[in-house]
C-alpha cells in the first residue's frame, strides 16, 4: 500500500524536490499556508475530505492540501463551490494572521484558480445575481490551436457588471475563510507546528488537531 500511496501522490502531486533549497523562514511561512488550507478543509461541511497535507515540495510547488472526493463527481453545487472558494483563500489569509499581516507571492496560484472559479459561477453557471444566464459564447475554433475560444457576446457595461459581481463572490468567500481561521487560530498554529516537525500529516492526523480534546 505504501507503495500505491507513493505513486498516486506522485501522479496527483507531482515528484518530491527533497533537493530544494528553502531556507527555515520559507518553509515557516508554508507551514502557515497549507495549514490555512488544511483547517478550512475539515471545518467546511460541503468540502472533499482532506487526504494529506505536505510541505515537501513537489512539482512546482513548495507545499500541498491534497483532498479526495468521497465518491465520483460529474456535477458540482453552488456550496460545494463556495466552500472550494473560501479553501483556495486561507492560505493567503493564514499567512497574514500568523506573519504579522505580510502577503507573499506564494498564493498566486490559489488566487488565479479562485478567480477562474468565481468568474465561471457567474458566467456559465448562473450562480450570481447576474441571473440564470450564461455570457461569453463558446466555439470551437481548432484551427487557431485552441480547442475552445471563448466570444464577448455582451456589452461594456455587461462586462462591468460581470467583474464586479466575480469580485463580491471573492470578497464574500475571503471573509468566510477569515472567520473560521480567527475562531479556530489555536488550531492553525498546532498543525502549523506539527508540519513544521513531520512534514506530512495524513488526513486524520489533522483531523486529531482540530477536534476538541477530551476532558
Amino acid at each position: 500500500m505504501l507503495d500505491f500511496e507513493f505513486a498516486k501522490d506522485k501522479v496527483l502531486m507531482g515528484s518530491e524536490r527533497r533537493s530544494m533549497v528553502i531556507n527555515n523562514e520559507e518553509k515557516r511561512i508554508t507551514a502557515i499556508h497549507e495549514a490555512g488550507h488544511a483547517l478550512l478543509a475539515v471545518l467546511l461541511p460541503n468540502a472533499d475530505p482532506i487526504h494529506k497535507v505536505t510541505i515537501v515540495p513537489r512539482g512546482m510547488a513548495l507545499g500541498l492540501t491534497q483532498q479526495l472526493p468521497i465518491d465520483e463527481k460529474h456535477n458540482h453545487s453552488e456550496p460545494y463551490l463556495k466552500d472550494t472558494l473560501v479553501i483556495l483563500l486561507g492560505g493567503r489569509f493564514a499567512e497574514e494572521l500568523l506573519n504579522n499581516g505580510i502577503k507573499t507571492t506564494g498564493a498566486s496560484n490559489d488566487l488565479e484558480r479562485a478567480t477562474d472559479l468565481a468568474r465561471k459561477m457567474v458566467c456559465e453557471w448562473g450562480m450570481s445575481e447576474m441571473g440564470p444566464i450564461t455570457y461569453g459564447k463558446r466555439e470551437e475554433q481548432i484551427f487557431l490551436g485552441r480547442e475552445i475560444a471563448q466570444h464577448q457576446d455582451y456589452s461594456e457595461a455587461t462586462a462591468v457588471r460581470i467583474d464586479e459581481e466575480v469580485k463580491q463572490i471573492i470578497i464574500k468567500a475571503q471573509e468566510q475563510a477569515k472567520t473560521l481561521l480567527i475562531q479556530n487560530l489555536n488550531s492553525l498554529k498546532h498543525i502549523s507546528d506539527e508540519l513544521l516537525i513531520k512534514e506530512t500529516l495524513t488526513g486524520e492526523e489533522v483531523k486529531k488537531i482540530i477536534q476538541p480534546k477530551e476532558v
